[in-house]
Parts: C-alpha cells; structure tokens; sequence
C-alpha cells in the first residue's frame, strides 16, 4: 500500500518542484497562511503568532534569490514553524504561558532559529504548546487547545501541540519543537506525522525556554523522516543531507519485552505487531529482547524525576510573582521539585548514569530498538477534566517517550496505523550519539512499514 509521506508535502518534493518551477516559495506560503486563516481550521489555537506580512517578504525574497541562482538548503522557502519557546529577536518568548507578557523582549534569535533564517526556511509562525512545555497531553487553558486533525475532539498531544498541528493541517512543511519527555515524539505519533528526538547535546538549547536542563532536547515534526533529518542538519549546524535508507533486510532490531509493552490499547498492539511482522517478513532480522532494566525507571523517579526540581530552580522567581497566572496542573507539578533535596539530586543523577551503562551492554549489538511510541491512541479532550483523570493518563502518554529521554537516546516515531483510524506511532530507538544512523534505519523502515 502506498506510504502516505508520497501523498503529503515534504521538503524534498517541493524543493524539486521550486527548482523545476512547479510553484514558487510566495504560493506555499500564501497556501499555508490561507490554511492558518480558515475559520473552519484550527489555525487561531495552533499558532500565538503568524508572521503573515514577514513570511510573504521572505519568500519573496527567497524566489529572487532561487532566480539568480542561490539556493541554501533544501529548506530554502519552505513554511517552517516555531514552538513558542523559542527565541524570536524583538519578541516576548512565552511558553505557553500568560505569566511572561511582561518579560523583555529578546534580543536575538535562539541560535536554532538563526540557523533556520540562514537555510532559507520561511518562518511561518510560533506554535501553541502546553504550558512551559510540562505535559505530554497539549492542553492550555490560556491560549485553547489545538484539535487533533483526525478527530478535532481529541488531544493533540504535547508539550509540542500545535507543532504537530501546524505540519498535519499543512500550515507548515516542517515545525521546530522540544523534547523533554516526549513533546515531540507524542503528538507526532497522536497526529500521524513524523517526529525525532536528538541526542541531547546536538542542538544547542541556547534562546529556549528550559523545563530540565538534564533532559530538553530540540527537534523537528514533519511528514517524512527525510525532512526531519534535513532540519535537525541545519539546526546542529551540518550540511542539509540526507543519510541514505539502510535496506531492511541489513537491520537487527530489538524489541523490549520489559515497561514499553505494558497496558497498550488493542489498536495499539495490533499496529505495532503488525509493523514488527511487516519488518521481520521483508527481511529485517526482529528479536524479543527482555531488557529488564527499563522497569526500573519508574522506581529510579519517586519524585518526579529531573524535570520537576530543574523547573523549579528556573521559575521559583516567577511563581513567587505570577504564581497565580500558571495553569495550575503545570503550576502544581512545577511546585512539587521544591520538595527534593540536594542528595536525592545527586542520587538520581548517578542512577541515571548507571541505567545508561547497563542498558547499553545490552544494545549495542542491535540496528535499533523497536517500541510503541504511545501506549495508547489520543483521547478525547473531555477525558482530562478531572485532575486524577490528567495526571493519570498524562504519564500513561510520557511513559515509554520518557524513558528514552532518561536514557538520552536519539529516537524517532513514524506512523504505523490503517487508513481512517485513529493514528499510532511506531518508535525507533538509536544509540546515544548515533542520530545520523538512525535516519538511515528510521528511512528504511518508514519505507518497508508504510501502510496508509
């Protein structure tokens, strides 16, 4: 059946269709912006700002430039987007939040960003998130609640909601996102795109607002694991290729019997058999590995985890002088790091340490690991009204992201379901630092398991 990334806009197609003179940079973003505008969209919840007037410049100014013979980057006037989490130079940077519209304006892009502008991407707008990116569901009650595009009832998925919104509603080619725990990878796999979480060091997080300086990560939403692997090369400052796809039949990949398989929904577990049938039937060489070490994670974070003490070291500040101006399920989790003491830091910190060498061992032998990306299909947005109902299913969500985070491992979630059902993401697991290799993996599954 044919993949649906051949069916949906990607960098690679429209930077053949911009040389071959198919269309022009100003009719994608004039596309895109009419897309934003549409009464009947989700473009007033999916974006805080829309570049309209500065967008039409840029591609303008990217066509003048492709009719003199300069083309940057496959990137070169295509709509990109931004998590509002993001350094804009002259802007107020505010998360998600109502808490810094009295904040200083910044003063240059985040590093990111620049390197976005200087590829030629077209800032299309910044982004609708959670609340200081703390959830994996995507819901603000400052801003709305962006609706999944399959079924607008349901949640998009977070902390990077209207990431995913903006490239599945084709607002967007490519959106810029942050991964703590899963806020790229859930609400591409809740919207049925494609999302990649780096290594943590590879893109510089200079000009984004943090929630764990152990944990954030910076990565791209889009259509295809190509376009993913041409935006996180310009965002670490690389040449924008693509690795080649590594035949299926080359892959050793694993799949961990041990916390990622637990409690799947039905549709869930049935899409991620039948994607690991498909893989191990085209050639790919699939093993059940028990990595029982992953089971320890939940034990490893009685507390919370980095991210609750290492948000509250950053707003301690703010809620002491706009407290009452947070989401108050963002505010209580935030509140709840004041409660961790320096020693359980420094023991969890060490842990960590020692969960990563001892999975390692374990690994290294395999292509990639082979997990659910959520362990469930997005649920409706009015299954989250009750306070235990939203804490509950919100680790449900960030549960086997989360672990792959605390690993610091580089990821990346393709789509995997039927046609007109709701969308689930397969996730494919790399090793620490080995990002471009799993392009090539996550290339060549993406083509072998592609089913819509």
């Amino acid at each position: 059946m044919p993949s649906a990334v051949r069916h949906k806009p990607t960098v690679m197609s429209l930077a053949e269709d911009l040389a071959a003179g198919r269309t022009t940079s100003r009719e994608l973003i004039e596309r895109a912006l009419a897309q934003i505008a549409d009464p009947a969209g989700e473009g007033a919840r999916t974006f805080t700002k829309v570049y309209g007037d500065a967008a039409r410049a840029a591609a303008d100014a990217q066509d003048r430039l492709r009719a003199a013979g300069y083309v940057v980057s496959p990137l070169a006037g295509v709509p990109v987007s931004v998590k509002d989490l993001f350094d804009v130079a002259g802007e107020r940077t505010l998360a998600g939040s109502k808490a810094l519209d009295d904040a200083p304006a910044a003063q240059r892009d985040a590093p990111i960003v620049a390197r976005l502008r200087a590829a030629g991407a077209v800032l299309i707008g910044r982004t609708n998130m959670t609340e200081f990116a703390f959830s994996g569901v995507g819901i603000n009650p400052h801003y709305g609640t962006p609706g999944n595009p399959r079924d607008r009832l349901c949640i998009p998925g977070g902390s990077s909601s209207g990431a995913a919104v903006s490239v599945a509603d084709g607002a967007a080619i490519v959106a810029i996102g942050t991964d703590t725990g899963g806020s790229v990878r859930i609400p591409a796999a809740f919207c049925g795109i494609v999302g990649f979480k780096p290594t943590q060091r590879r893109i510089s997080r200079s000009g984004a607002t943090p929630l764990s300086t152990t944990l954030d990560s910076i990565g791209p939403l889009a259509n295809s694991v190509a376009c993913c692997a041409i935006a996180d090369a310009v965002m670490a400052g690389e040449e924008p290729v693509v690795p080649p796809a590594i035949a299926v039949g080359r892959l050793t990949l694993a799949v961990p019997q041990s916390l990622v398989l637990d409690d799947l929904a039905p549709e869930v577990a049935t899409a991620f058999q039948n994607a690991c049938s498909r893989l191990s039937g085209t050639g790919a060489r699939v093993v059940d590995l028990p990595l029982t070490e992953l089971g320890e994670y939940r034990t490893l974070n009685p507390r919370g985890g980095f991210a609750p003490i290492e948000a509250f070291a950053w707003h301690r500040p703010l809620l002491a002088r706009r407290g009452n101006d947070y989401d108050p399920r963002v505010r209580s989790r935030i509140e709840r790091g004041g409660g961790m003491t320096a020693v359980e830091y420094i023991e969890l910190c060490a842990a960590r340490a020692d969960l990563i060498a001892r999975v390692g061992a374990h690994t290294t032998d395999f292509d990639a690991l082979l997990m659910p990306t959520v362990a469930i299909t997005a649920p409706p947005i009015a299954a989250f009204a009750r306070d235990e109902d939203y804490f509950r299913l919100n680790a449900l969500i960030l549960r086997n992201t989360s672990v792959i985070n605390f690993l610091d491992r580089c990821a990346v979630t393709v789509p995997i379901h039927q046609p007109g059902t709701m969308p689930v993401g397969l996730m494919v697991v790399g090793e620490h630092n080995c990002d471009r290799h799993l392009f090539g993996v996550a290339r060549g599954i993406e083509g072998a398991i592609a089913t819509q």
